[in-house]
This record gives structure tokens, sequence and C-alpha cells, in this order.
């Protein structure tokens, strides 16, 4: 029940069709007696840095989730970045503190790094593909980097965001082999799908899946279906994969947190989750 009391957090970006996390916070709240509700908001990318202003003039609510397509864009709409906000590039969480100031951070990274670790793969030394090097791809590049893997190739149809982001690798990572330019997964030991291909029905694949090994782990950003077409040509091949959700289940802890709502584990938000696809 939504009351007059009730602590707004919105979720914002565009299209909203695809969001999971009202799905997964609300039933956590509803079962711990917590107040507070998340709240998709569609809001396309002209119109977003009016709205995101107007809407933490409200006086209930105490922060946002950010998705595609603002979550670069965001960047430069707060107070305040955490350095993990600033070696992505891109911003998926703002907290209103109580002297009004916004905080930006990022969790998309350390959601899929605790993700693909919980499965058992060993990321220290590995040799990576990270195919868009937008807000999520560069979160994810940035935690895969933290992470210790020795290589890291990085692929966009936009080629500058590309070289802006190995370099930010670079800056904090001296020892990091960076290549960019190519989106051919031979020879990786995990490749990673951070771009919305697989959003629609029609999408191409956006990996030749001829050229994956069996023994790569194939991970994923989209959440539109549990399995997208690249995860279910991975596991025919006999990949180990990760979907899109298991790095939100991975990084809601991280957002409680951040939110002042207390913390939990992965297992139990799926415990109560009410995913729908």
């Amino acid at each position: 029940m939504i009351t007059g009391k009730t602590t707004l957090v919105a979720h914002i970006g565009y299209p909203t069709e695809t969001f999971k996390s009202p799905m997964i916070y609300n039933p956590w709240f509803e079962r711990n007696g917590i107040d507070a509700v998340v709240v998709p908001m569609g809001v396309k990318a002209d119109d977003y840095p009016a709205f995101f202003e107007s809407v933490f003039r409200m006086t209930n609510i105490r922060g946002a989730l950010i998705t595609m397509p603002h979550k670069v864009v965001t960047m430069g709409l707060v107070d305040e970045l955490t350095p993990t906000a600033k070696i992505a590039g891109a911003c998926n969480a703002v907290l209103l503190r109580p002297d009004g100031a916004l905080v930006g951070d990022q969790f998309d990274g350390a959601g899929f790094v605790r993700g693909v670790q919980r499965k058992g793969r060993e990321l220290k030394g590995a040799s990576v593909l990270v195919s868009g090097c937008g807000g999520v791809g560069s979160a994810i590049a940035a935690s895969l980097a933290g992470a210790g893997v020795a290589q890291m190739g990085l692929y966009d149809t936009n080629s500058a965001s590309a070289h802006a982001l190995a370099a930010r690798l670079c800056e904090h990572y001296p020892d990091l082999m960076v290549k960019t330019g190519s989106n051919d997964p031979t020879g990786h030991d995990v490749v990673v799908n951070a771009t919305p291909i697989g959003m629609k029905l029609d999408d191409p694949l956006p990996f030749d899946v001829d050229r994956i090994a069996p023994s790569t782990f194939v991970g994923e950003v989209v959440m539109k279906q549990e399995y997208t077409p690249l995860l279910r040509a991975a596991k025919n091949k006999g990949c180990s994969v990760q979907l899109g959700t298991d790095m939100l289940f991975e990084m809601i802890p991280s957002y409680l947190e951040f939110f002042g709502f207390g913390t939990t584990s992965a297992d139990d938000l799926r415990a109560v989750a009410q995913i729908n696809y």
C-alpha cells in the first residue's frame, strides 16, 4: 500500500517495458516492512535533463535508479560523483542527501563481476571482450579491470566511445592490455554483450557465435527475456552464461545500502522476486 508517508525511488529510463527492478525491490520492501516503493518513470532522452531536475524537487523522494539511455548524461547532472562512477564514465544511482546534494554512483559493473565470480569463473589473468562502451559497458569494463583481468578488448559502433573508455582504463590500470576496434570473440575467456542488441526480436546477434569457444563464459545485460538469442546460442555451444537479471540481483544489495535501506543477499531477493518476461 502506497501512502503519503511512502518513500519513493524513481526508476528512470526509456523504454520502461523491460524494467525488472520494481518486481524485485518492491516485494522485498513489503516483506521487510519498509514503507518505500520503486516507481518506473519513462523519460525520453530529450526530456531527461529537465525531468531529472524536477523529480528531485519532490519532498518524498530518496533517490533514483538510472538506466538506458541516461547513465552517461546523469554524470553532468549531479553534485558529486563517487570514484567508481568517474572511472566508469556513467552513473546508475543517484541519492538525494539530507543537505539537498545529489550523489551519483555506479553499481552495474560490481553486480556483473559478483555474478560471474559466484558462478565460479576466475577473472584474474583472464582475457575479456566487452561489446558496448556506453554506461553499462564502461561500468562492467571498469569492474573487470578491478577484478584483475589481464587483457581486454573493447568494441562499440561509436569508435570514439571505445577509445575514450580505453584511455580511462589505462589511466587507472596501467598494466592492463587494452585493444579496441574488434568484435571478434575468438580467444577470449569471457565475452560480454553490453549493448541493447537483443531487446528486439529481429535483432542480429551481437557476436559471431560460431567463433565463441565452448569454454568461453558469455554474459548479457539485456533483460527483456530470460535467455536472449545470444545466451541460447551460447548455451547450445556448451558455454557457461550469465543472464542480464543475474547482474541485477547481485547489485541490488549495494543499491539498498546506498539508499539507506539496509542490505540483503541475492538469494533473499530471488526468494521474493516476482519477475515476469
